[in-house]
């Protein structure tokens, strides 16, 4: 269980595994759209995540997502596409989430944003309508434009915003009138030679930690009290030192502002140090007092010819 860091302050067992932060549902629907979320209990077991959907095997940041009931998260073109293929005969129960075999559609007594966002994006097709018990609609089919497969380029250089080498271009400029005058083109240095990237898509991309994790959203603001301190999320699950508590309350009371003392409180001030003042006065009468009249020779019996001190 943790507090999420939202205006809302609410406690959660959610828990972002690229962000490394808690998260309620409200910030989970509003700002992890695209995040692989799971119970905190999950990531203490295990922190490695899958960056890409499961059922293309595709990053899940370059298409259009949906998130299930089980928080499980599936571009929602491939997971629209798997069950549409299902007879149109299926019972709602039939449609099953690809990773945990969990229900796809929500619950009718479940409430929350995951759900509500569930219920929005399933009301745009049929096979959902049906199972939400939804008047059909004609459908708009919109096809998302394709990747570019980058694996049939060399290199970068060669490819224009029409489509077409740089050799038709070399091709025109030559059959060109003369007339035009051609502007000579400055060699190219040989002791910085020109970089090219090249980007290989065809092999499915390994299970791995996300090397770079984009920064932590914080929805709180700046300004915070001088008594408040930053949550780092790097050294939250850091050990500390034994006597780092100390360390980090002369830090908080040597950082806060001093306020000025009203009339009231100086007042008081100056009477408790009055008294003290009082108090060690006294202490010290009593003490060079005592020691006077130890070293008193008038005030020694043995010295009074009055006093015998002997045998009866």
């Amino acid at each position: 269980m943790g507090l999420c860091k939202c205006p809302k302050r609410k406690v959660t067992n959610l828990f972002c595994f690229e962000h490394r932060v808690n998260v309620c549902e409200h910030c989970l629907v509003a700002n992890h759209a695209k995040c692989i979320v799971q119970s905190y209990l999950q990531w203490l077991q295990d922190s490695d995540y899958n960056p890409n959907c499961r059922l293309c095997n595709i990053p899940l940041a370059n298409r259009e997502t949906t998130r299930l009931v089980c928080y499980d998260l599936f571009h929602w073109a491939c997971l629209n596409e798997r069950a549409a293929q299902l007879p149109r005969n299926t019972a709602p129960a039939g449609y099953q989430c690809p990773t945990c075999s969990g229900p796809i559609f929500p619950p009718t007594n479940l409430a929350g944003p995951v759900a509500s966002a569930l219920r929005e994006k399933l009301a745009t097709v049929n096979w959902a309508r049906a199972g939400l018990g939804l008047p059909l609609i004609d459908e708009v089919v919109s096809p998302e434009p394709e990747p570019l497969n980058t694996s049939d380029f060399s290199d970068w250089s060669s490819f224009t915003a029409n489509g077409t080498p740089e050799q038709e271009e070399i091709t025109s400029a030559s059959a060109a009138p003369s007339f035009y005058g051609q502007v000579p083109r400055p060699p190219a240095s040989p002791s910085r030679p020109e970089q090219h990237t090249v980007i290989h898509m065809g092999n499915p991309e390994p299970l791995t930690h996300a090397s770079a994790p984009r920064k932590v959203y914080d929805t709180r603001d700046d300004d915070r009290s001088p008594g408040l301190h930053g949550d780092c999320d790097d050294d939250k699950y850091r050990r500390r030192p034994a006597l780092g508590w100390l360390a980090q309350l002369l830090r908080s009371r040597a950082g806060s502002r001093k306020r000025p003392l009203t009339l009231l409180q100086r007042a008081g001030l100056l009477l408790l140090l009055g008294l003290l003042g009082f108090l060690a006065l006294l202490a010290l009468m009593s003490r060079l007092g005592r020691a006077a009249a130890d070293s008193d020779p008038n005030l020694d019996p043995l010295m009074n010819p009055h006093i015998r001190v002997g045998p009866s």
